[in-house]
């Protein structure tokens, strides 16, 4: 049984954190790292000790993870960046939260003995004669060290002790990825074999002058090698153990968001009746208020789930090429429901939920193609705009005109020159992109109007058919991508303070397009009103956008079963990178990199000498077979990845990619990991180091963390999966409400004398009985999947009867 992990955290913001520059303030930001691995770091907050990020990140670790830690960095123009801080959650402490953890925790002191990292290779072996008995360790190698030297690297070396006795290897030189193969010996009876004892193993960083520099240890219990006498693997390193002090809050503290979601997945074939019931509730459905699966499942969901049990329904429907008529069945079940048009798709129903999530997923590339220059430009030129009144601040706008500073007057009225300007461009990028909207987003629209217009035929809800899509396109996706940008990824970063005021206006000029100006007038911001001649303009054009969006066949829209969210041919995700690509054991130079604009698609990933360069050469993504952040020291430069690939003749060709920072680094890493993700013969280890002097300058070690986002490849036993646990948790609610609660209505009606049955009382009765079994076939797939879960956890525990160190073996 496979488990899939995955980890949601968001850096909410900071406090009370101490000065670290002269100024007294200090320039905050936070790096992440899962175990060894930095896989993020949040913008620099200038001259603030009390900073704000609002960061959210996902992270799939497909072999699991020990430690998320939070690093609070104070960022230096010269000279390195000062550690103001840091927080530690181990698996363990995040797993008991199961609805997340949301706290201010406050920062401790960083010491080094505890900034431990990496993993060695040991075989323990004990040897008994009559006479004695002994130990042998034999330390093979080690991996991903902590560097402790100004070069980068340590002077590795390891120490084995038990009670008095020690022994050490040799001193490997200028390394991270040392290779001893030496065995060390100890006599147990001279420092008394004690069962109840454990076996240390230190790693050290040698240092001519002054004291050793501490790398880690593992610990191992006598106990075991004397129930097991050979114990061989890769064991992770551990820290001296010391208690943190959190300084009293001295430090400072971060709010923090942070949640864990591991499944455990069964193979394919458990999860097919469940699948099939939620297929036969769009392909045949039945009366608009007929109980299916879905009606049931969105009964048990709460508030908070129901998001992230839309968006999986989606990809579940998107893997089998059935969105659209899902879509319209939910679609068609809510407007069925509403009396008043202007209720319409305003609650957090399943139906909008799954909606917005669809957008999410197949829109994504489009909402870029069609806001990203806009928004480029606007945090580009950071134009001082505001409208109101009690908001205005004459000393932050540059002098207007040559008579002194800017009055309110001349501020307001280059605010809405300027609004005007950034609103013109975005209306005519959206209203001119029919043509690269993607053809199932416009059948979804398109099924959505026509079920509108069959349920408020009447002509004064002529304009119902138009709010209901322009609710979802312009006020679900659009507004909210353009007042936080980062969160759509269309940029790295959060605005600052001034282009955020700017992009909340547009926002809220959008939104009220997105209305098609109905409610004009009517709010307490009446310093918006400038702007409403522009936005009544546009309704015009709105309107007209929309009826050419819904204008598709159907019939020509393939909607075949697939693996990803977006078309095989679809750029997702280009920009500039530094190439090298190494042809033989030749001695890799940080010079030889070159720079190349690429593009990666599910087919490809191309590069050429500019974005407008007509010749292009190409990397098959078929071919390749690793993905993989390359170690800092191989070129002496930092976020160098490497992609491998495997020609016809069976022959490994690396090229070496280096990104502008961390977070570049991981997209990249993840996006190419996502589309290569189904390939085969995918290595299991790869080398993070160099090839030099006819050997590699590390050990191989394993892939790690894949960045979660709209285009996470479509995993159908994972989503089914997540179905199942929501079933599972609402299990309880359907049999007391469908099956015990219908029992005793029969059981009364059978009581009652024979009176003659009104059609009314005879078709609740059969929906009553209908519903009965739906939920008794549904809770059936249930009570399977349950016991299957059973009989593989079981099944794994008889087969895991050797003992094996848990915290600390990999």
């Amino acid at each position: 049984m496979a488990t899939n992990t995955s980890l949601y955290f968001r850096i909410v913001e900071g406090r009370n954190l101490p000065a670290k520059d002269v100024s007294g303030t200090s320039d905050p930001y936070c790096i992440v790292k899962v175990d060894n691995e930095v896989v993020a770091r949040t913008a620099t907050v200038w001259k603030n000790l009390n900073p704000f990020w609002g960061e959210e990140y996902t992270l799939h670790l497909p072999t699991g993870f020990h430690t998320l830690t939070f690093y609070v960095m104070d960022e230096d123009t010269i000279g390195h960046d000062d550690v103001i801080g840091k927080i530690s959650l181990s698996k363990d402490v995040i797993a008991a939260q199961p609805k997340g953890l949301d706290n201010w925790l406050n920062l401790s002191r960083v010491d080094p003995d505890e900034e431990v990292q990496g993993e060695i290779h040991l075989a323990l072996e004990l040897h008994r004669d009559a006479q004695r008995t002994c130990l042998h360790c034999h330390v093979i190698e080690a991996r991903d060290l902590a560097p402790r030297d100004i070069s980068g690297t340590s002077d590795p070396f390891t120490r084995i002790i038990y009670n008095n006795l020690s022994a050490e290897t040799s001193i490997i030189k200028k390394t991270r990825f040392p290779h001893w193969d030496e065995t060390l010996e100890l006599c147990l009876d001279e420092g008394g074999d004690d069962e109840g004892g454990s076996v240390t193993v230190e790693v050290w960083d040698w240092d001519m002058v002054g004291k050793n520099d501490f790398l880690g240890k593992v610990e191992i219990p006598l106990s075991c090698l004397h129930r097991s006498p050979l114990l061989q693997g890769w064991f992770r390193l551990m820290p001296l153990g010391n208690t943190e002090d959190d300084a009293g809050g001295k430090l400072g503290a971060l709010r923090l968001k942070v949640r864990l979601a591991e499944e455990r997945i069964l193979p394919s074939l458990y999860y097919q009746p469940l699948i099939e019931q939620l297929v036969e509730a769009v392909i045949s459905p039945s009366e608009v208020d007929d109980p299916t699966p879905l009606t049931l499942l969105e009964e048990v969901t709460t508030v908070e789930s129901r998001q992230d049990v839309a968006m999986t329904l989606v990809k579940i429907y998107l893997g089998q090429g059935l969105v659209v008529p899902f879509l319209d069945y939910l679609n068609t079940r809510e407007v069925h429901n509403t009396t008043d048009p202007n209720t319409l798709f305003r609650s957090n129903s399943l139906a909008s939920k799954a909606m917005e999530q669809f957008m999410k997923a197949v829109g994504m590339l489009y909402l870029h193609e069609v806001l990203k220059p806009i928004i480029n430009r606007i945090f580009e030129e950071r134009k001082y705009i505001e409208l109101d009144p009690c908001k205005i601040d004459l000393n932050r706008c540059r002098r207007i005109s040559f008579k002194g500073s800017a009055s309110e007057a001349e501020v307001r009225e280059s605010s809405v020159g300027l609004l005007q300007m950034y609103l013109t461009s975005i209306m005519e990028a959206i209203v001119n992109s029919v043509s690269q909207c993607p053809p199932v987003m416009r059948v979804v629209f398109k099924q959505l109007h026509k079920r509108v217009e069959e349920q408020f035929p009447e002509p004064e809800n002529e304009d119902v058919k138009y709010l209901a899509i322009s609710g979802f396109f312009f006020l679900r996706l659009f507004a909210p991508a353009i007042l936080t940008p980062k969160l759509f990824q269309l940029r790295d970063h959060h605005a600052d303070t001034r282009t955020s005021r700017t992009l909340l206006l547009l926002a809220k000029a959008l939104q009220s397009v997105g209305n098609l100006g109905l409610q004009l007038g009517h709010g307490k911001e009446q310093w918006m009103t400038p702007l409403h001649p522009i936005i009544l303009c546009s309704v015009a054009s709105v309107k007209d956008f929309l009826d050419k969006l819904v204008d598709i066949d159907h019939d020509n829209v393939c909607e075949a079963p697939q693996r990803a969210v977006f078309l095989p041919s679809v750029i997702v995700k280009e920009g500039f990178l530094q190439k090298h690509k190494a042809e033989g054991p030749q001695l890799l130079k940080r010079f030889t990199f070159k720079k190349r604009y690429f593009w990666l698609s599910s087919e490809s990933l191309s590069y050429a000498k500019s974005p407008d360069w007509q010749v292009r050469s190409s990397i098959l993504i078929q071919r390749v077979r690793a993905v993989e952040r390359v170690d800092e020291n191989a070129f002496q430069l930092q976020n160098v990845m490497q992609v491998i690939t495997q020609d016809t003749e069976g022959q490994l060709h690396t090229t070496y990619l280096q990104c502008k920072n961390v977070n570049e680094l991981n997209q990249w890493l993840s996006a190419i990991r996502k589309v290569s993700i189904y390939n085969e013969h995918m290595l299991p280890s790869f080398h993070p180091g160099a090839h030099r002097g006819n050997k590699w300058t590390c050990s191989r070690t394993h892939s790690a963390v894949t960045l979660g986002d709209w285009s996470d490849p479509l995993d159908p036993d994972a989503e089914t999966q997540i179905v199942y646990k929501e079933l599972l948790q609402g299990r309880d609610k359907l049999r007391k409400q469908y099956l015990e609660t219908q029992e005793m209505e029969t059981a009364e009606q059978e009581e009652m004398p024979l009176k003659a049955s009104q059609p009314s009382s005879v078709s609740a009765q059969g929906r009553s009985e209908r519903a009965r079994a739906v939920a008794a076939r549904l809770l059936d797939v249930v009570l399977d999947l349950e016991r299957a879960h059973s009989t593989f956890q079981s099944r794994e525990r008889d087969e895991s009867g050797a003992f094996i160190l848990t915290s600390q073996r990999t």
